[in-house]
């Protein structure tokens, strides 16, 4: 999603974003929590993520280009420098510590990366994005990246399905094998991506 000018000039203030994070951290703050909706699986890990990502992402919920009813509602309820201020926040954490070299992909699975281009769009092993408002894939949640995929397939209803035409167009000639065959290369790759749990919650 394209930012609006007025949302690209607010500057996120990282303390800023810690002390608005209470709605965010009851899902995102605890590791290996899952969401129900619209199938099961882990939320996603954002913490390490670039901040101009995050932003889109949330402003995507806002606007309803990416349709799901709970962050809809957290986005509906944000002003631009809320959604700077968070973006700043997650994105100031450190990456996840790894020493892990990235495994090669299968034969199919290399070729099915080839085929949609992956990393034209998101890097050096799916972890460099070549702009930051496209989002780090290495080592996110498997389970997380198949409904995402899925989700810019189309939904079947007004809370389900993502607008980004690039990214529809990247997804849809895939079958749900092949989908679930690249997150779960995608999930096993190192990266920067980690859940930061909150004190009071632990």
């Amino acid at each position: 999603m394209v930012l609006g000018a007025q949302a690209q000039d607010v500057t996120g203030d990282p303390a800023a974003g810690q002390r608005k994070a209470a709605m965010c951290i009851g899902c995102h703050g605890i590791p290996n929590y899952r969401a129900s909706f619209p199938e099961v699986h882990q939320v996603p890990m954002i913490s390490g993520q670039g901040a101009k990502y995050i932003a889109a992402a949330l402003n995507g919920y806002r606007s309803g280009e990416r349709r799901h009813p709970t962050m809809r509602g957290v986005a509906g309820s944000l002003t631009d420098q809320d959604i700077a201020d968070l973006s700043a926040y997650y994105a100031s954490h450190p990456p996840a510590a790894s020493t892990a070299a990235a495994a090669a992909p299968s034969e199919q699975v290399a070729e099915l990366l080839k085929r949609g281009n992956c990393m034209s769009c998101h890097g050096e092993n799916l972890n460099k994005p070549i702009d930051g408002s496209y989002p780090k894939l290495a080592g996110q949640h498997a389970d997380y990246l198949f409904v995402a995929l899925k989700a810019y397939q189309g939904g079947n209803g007004r809370n389900t399905g993502r607008g980004n035409a690039i990214m529809a167009g990247m997804a849809k000639p895939y079958n749900a094998a092949e989908l679930k065959a690249m997150a779960d290369h995608i999930a096993a790759l190192p990266g920067d991506l980690r859940t930061v749990t909150q004190g009071r919650f632990r």
